[in-house]
């Protein structure tokens, strides 16, 4: 599933990580991974702004707006005319 590209809210400050992992541990989307004991984003396009990964991370390295991935779900179920699921 991809979110609409130009528009995630998802930022990582990769000076500010210290390299636990959690990210990449609660993402579902598997946007994280680790890399040289830092967090990278390997695809933050499959963001769906969900807010785990910042609510995990200790350091308060990452910053997105959380709920805003919703839209997509909304927009999906507009389309397909299937119920709207954000999670």
């Amino acid at each position: 599933m991809r979110y609409l590209e130009s528009v995630v809210t998802l930022n990582l400050d990769t000076e500010k990580c210290v390299g636990c992992g959690r990210c990449a541990d609660v993402c579902p989307h598997r946007v994280f991974t680790m890399t040289d004991r830092k967090a990278t984003m390997v695809d933050r396009g499959a963001c769906m702004e969900c807010g785990a990964c910042r609510k995990n991370c200790p350091a308060g390295a990452i910053t997105v707006e959380a709920g805003v991935g919703c839209a997509y779900a909304l927009i999906r179920s507009r389309i397909t005319g299937k119920e709207a699921c954000c999670g």
